[in-house]
């Protein structure tokens, strides 16, 4: 058990480890989810366009 604690204690460096580590996680998931809402919002507005076309 104590070697788990020194583990997630870092040598007192726990702070910044884990925020890095947070911080990474963080981005990488706003690299995957960034790009399906940006092409849900790209189909939503082809789908827009093309009911205005038709009622046209």
């Amino acid at each position: 058990m104590n070697e788990l604690r020194d583990f997630f204690h870092m040598g007192g460096y726990a702070v910044y480890v884990w925020t890095s580590y947070g911080l990474a996680a963080a981005v990488l998931l706003a690299n995957v989810i960034h790009p399906l809402l940006q092409r849900r919002r790209l189909f939503a507005l082809l789908a827009r366009r093309r009911r205005r076309a038709a009622r046209n």
